[in-house]
């Protein structure tokens, strides 16, 4: 599914130049469960956004399902961010004031699917999600964090995604949410989802079955786990 090669990334501030990413090179295949743990400045985030299609190498090849997003265009990007990856973010950007099912066919509202459609897929894709049918009509504002991040998992899941990327998704839980969130991950990636999560917590990161070490823009370690 996915294959790296020599991934770097340079940034340049004025005559300044930082190499964020040296030349990171994995492949990982449909299906699998991977973290990739780093602390802060480890240069996690910048590979997220280019394994999420938010931004481009300075060179290398970055394959996502056969097709080199590392020379595609804005906006060719936009239409493999839409089409291939879903995405879980520490903050749960949803729409306070809309209701559950709403905030979950948003994204299917931009595809053009007919309402009654889109209404049927955010249901399908909250009940994977594991989220409790008695509340697919709140408002998101009246939902706890963990029923917020289920309801952003569930968002994630309506275009069918080949990638699942999750940016610190328990980031902002406490410890048992946390706990219950990444056991959906888990769940998904059994029924056959390719799940990758970006993470500075090694306890979070032991959830998933191989986990990438990253540190100043280089692998330290690549372990499969379970």
């Amino acid at each position: 599914m996915i294959e790296c090669k020599d991934i770097k990334k340079e940034y340049t501030t004025g005559e300044e130049k930082t190499m964020v990413l040296k030349g990171l090179s994995f492949v990982i295949n449909d299906g699998e469960y991977v973290a990739i743990m780093g602390p802060s400045g480890s240069g996690k985030s910048t590979l997220m956004h280019i394994l999420g299609a938010l931004d481009t190498p300075t060179s290398g090849t970055y394959l996502l399902d056969g097709k080199d997003v590392s020379k595609l265009n804005d906006h060719e990007l936009a239409d493999i961010r839409k089409d291939k990856i879903g995405f879980v973010f520490q903050a749960f950007n949803l729409l306070p004031r809309a209701s559950v099912i709403r905030n979950v066919a948003l994204p299917l509202v931009y595809a053009g699917v007919p309402k009654h459609e889109r209404e049927e897929i955010a249901k399908k894709a909250l009940i994977q999600a594991g989220f409790d049918e008695a509340r697919f009509n709140h408002l998101s504002n009246q939902l706890s964090g963990g029923q917020m991040q289920r309801v952003a998992i569930a968002r994630a899941l309506v275009n069918n995604p080949s990638l699942l990327l999750a940016d610190e998704p328990t980031g902002n839980l406490d410890t048992k949410t946390g706990e219950i969130v990444l056991e959906t991950f888990e769940k998904l990636n059994k029924q056959g989802h390719t799940v990758i999560l970006i993470t500075h917590e090694e306890d979070v990161a032991r959830h998933a079955r191989r986990i990438i070490h990253i540190k100043d823009g280089e692998i330290l370690k690549d372990e499969k786990i379970k």
